[in-house]
């Protein structure tokens, strides 16, 4: 009978949606399925079942909020205009993860022998570079990092002072954050502090990586980790 398709190819739907792992496709096989059960409530009997047509419409429409929210998240046009430039940096973000975390920071330039942090105090704003030379100074020596590095990352994750003085050799652009202000935002937001622990992570290996680089031995490449 139709109403029997309907019921046994919505239950189809919903069971190949939960066996796909891409969010996507299993929030569309949902709403697939929901439609379908719609459908058989509104014909299986003489009189529509309304109950059970607005439950269903009612996790209808919830699913497809969320489904307009992920493929939202993902989409480049939220990106902020002016951190489009950028944002090929960071593209292991989702756009939206990128967008989040760009609207608590401030984007400056700043001038040589500028002091970003000191060593042995506590570091108030995360850095990264977006042009410009950075000089690190620590004991027994130090060495120059250019664009493409954060600065102060360590000690944001440790809530430890700095291990380094890092000084801008040159006059460079920088994305600044202010650190309790991120702390705060990831307290409240988990996915939010899941984007920054990507971001810096990413950061990390990109450095511990130059150890394995001709010519660079371990404590080099560890020196470059802030």
């Amino acid at each position: 009978m139709p109403s029997d398709v309907l019921v046994f190819a919505a239950a189809a739907t919903f069971v190949l949606g939960y066996l796909i792992i891409n969010q996507v496709a299993l929030r569309i096989m949902l709403l697939i399925g929901t439609a379908l059960y719609i459908w058989y409530y509104a014909i299986v009997s003489d009189a529509p079942l309304w109950s059970a047509i607005w439950a269903s419409s009612a996790t209808g429409m919830a699913n497809l909020i969320g489904l307009s929210n992920l493929l939202i998240r993902r989409s480049r046009w939220i990106l902020p205009k002016r951190d489009i430039d950028i944002y090929p940096s960071f593209s292991a973000l989702p756009p939206g993860d990128f967008r989040k975390l760009m609207l608590l920071a401030r984007r400056e330039k700043l001038p040589k022998d500028k002091v970003l942090t000191t060593a042995g105090t506590k570091v108030p704003d995360l850095y990264y570079v977006i042009s410009g030379l950075v000089d690190v100074r620590k004991q027994g020596g130090g060495f120059y990092m250019r664009r493409g590095n954060f600065v102060g990352e360590v000690a944001f994750l440790t809530n430890n002072k700095a291990s380094a003085t890092v000084v801008m050799a040159e006059e460079g652009e920088l994305l600044c954050w202010d650190v309790n202000q991120l702390r705060a935002r990831a307290e409240r937001d988990v996915r939010f502090r899941l984007a920054l622990d990507a971001m810096i992570s990413l950061d990390l290996a990109r450095k511990v990586a130059q150890a394995g680089a001709p010519n660079t031995t371990m404590d080099e490449a560890l020196e470059a980790v802030v």
